[in-house]
């Protein structure tokens, strides 16, 4: 037995407190893609304590928590009749224990709770690990190419 599966974590909102361990969530997941990324993308990405409070100002952000440790995150928001996910990430420790699929499950029902027919997230190409998982968990690419910072970010929509 992996001791991923020993451990334990719990899905939660985020509070304001919460902030510093949002961002070294985000910059340690992110940390092996920064060479792939343009700088602002990057900084964009894995945000700062600004960036940070404006995201849980705007948005609902979701924590995985692990013995007080952020160990993952996700953020959403609904408009209308859509739904947009931002910010997943999960530390390289935990991944494939299982906190990613919770995360989404959680922001996902947040979503539909606000009567949303669908949900949108972006991703870039140097993410294909997460671009496979979104595709395992009902997304689709849209074929909506844009520009984020100077890279392409690929829409990814699902369905209710």
């Amino acid at each position: 037995m992996s001791t991923q599966s020993q451990r334990s974590f719990t899905i939660r909102r985020a509070a304001s407190n919460d902030g510093q361990g949002i961002v070294a969530c985000l910059a340690a997941a992110f940390a092996p893609y920064s060479n792939r990324y343009t700088p602002a993308a990057f900084t964009d990405t894995v945000l700062d304590s600004r960036l940070v409070e404006d995201r849980l100002r705007e948005m609902c952000v979701f924590v995985a928590v692990s013995e007080g440790n952020v160990v993952g995150t996700v953020a959403c928001a609904a408009s209308g009749e859509e739904g947009h996910l931002r910010g997943m990430a999960v530390l390289s420790d935990w991944q494939g224990s299982g906190v990613a699929s919770a995360l989404l499950h959680a922001a996902e029902a947040e979503i539909r709770s606000q009567r949303c027919k669908r949900v949108t997230l972006d991703t870039t190409e140097p993410l294909a690990r997460a671009m496979h998982f979104y595709a395992r968990h009902g997304f689709t690419r849209s074929g909506r190419v844009s520009d984020f910072f100077g890279m392409r970010l690929h829409q990814w929509v699902k369905f209710f």
